[in-house]
């Protein structure tokens, strides 16, 4: 009995978004800032969509009374300032390099016509906000739950994009010991205590930077 040369099924290409928003038809600026530069600000008007191509960007909120709280650490694919979409008129936070940064901004307008016309660009962004929101809820959980060393540990993987691609960065920008006690929720002094406890027992490296080693998840992990 003759047997049916099965047919060989290609799975659909994945939708590379890099290469999308750099073509000429994406309809969008690039622009670039230094280190400690602000991209835009808590209040100012909220018009695009952007997009990180390279270096990492914090997010900061500043209360009334001048207090300020890291709310988030991005890094190159990441979008930000999505609330346009949402009809929000203002930006809620402050955007800030940590590092050199390359930044494409898409038109609010622009972005909505695209992520209708094309499902690539929506399931990416759709995938992108999931994400977010997870780690959000990760984020309160943690802060709710878990010790500030254990805080630590998971905020130096998340600055180093553990798990997040196939050979994911572990020399982490230059981020202070100051910034990180906002991140985590605790004073400098239980930074620089456990950075150098990490250190000594080989979970991060200072080598022409700060480098975490896949090591460190084992804090994350120990109850």
């Amino acid at each position: 009995m003759a047997t049916r040369k099965q047919k060989k099924v290609r799975s659909a290409p994945r939708f590379d978004t890099q290469r999308f928003l750099d073509s000429a038809g994406a309809a969008k600026r690039i622009e670039t800032y230094g280190a400690g530069q602000v991209v835009f600000a808590q209040g100012s008007p909220a018009t695009a969509v952007l997009y990180i191509q390279q270096g990492g960007i914090k997010l900061s909120v500043l209360s009334k009374t001048g207090k300020e709280a890291i709310v988030g650490m991005l890094s190159p694919g990441d979008f930000f300032g999505e609330g346009c979409l949402a009809g929000q008129p203002f930006r809620m936070s402050t955007a800030t390099a940590i590092t050199a940064a390359t930044v494409l901004l898409i038109d609010k307008r622009r972005m909505t016509k695209m992520l209708h016309e094309l499902p690539g660009l929506s399931d990416r962004f759709i995938s992108h906000m999931l994400a977010r929101n997870i780690r959000i809820e990760e984020d309160l959980v943690d802060q709710l739950f878990n010790s500030s060393e254990k805080r630590l540990a998971r905020t130096l993987l998340l600055i180093a994009q553990y798990g997040q691609h196939d050979k994911p960065p572990r020399l982490l920008p230059k981020v202070s010991q100051e910034a990180l006690a906002e991140m985590v929720g605790t004073t400098r002094s239980r930074v620089n205590f456990f950075m150098n406890k990490f250190r000594k027992l080989g979970f991060i490296e200072y080598n022409g930077g700060l480098k975490v080693n896949n090591s460190l998840l084992s804090v994350v992990l120990h109850d």
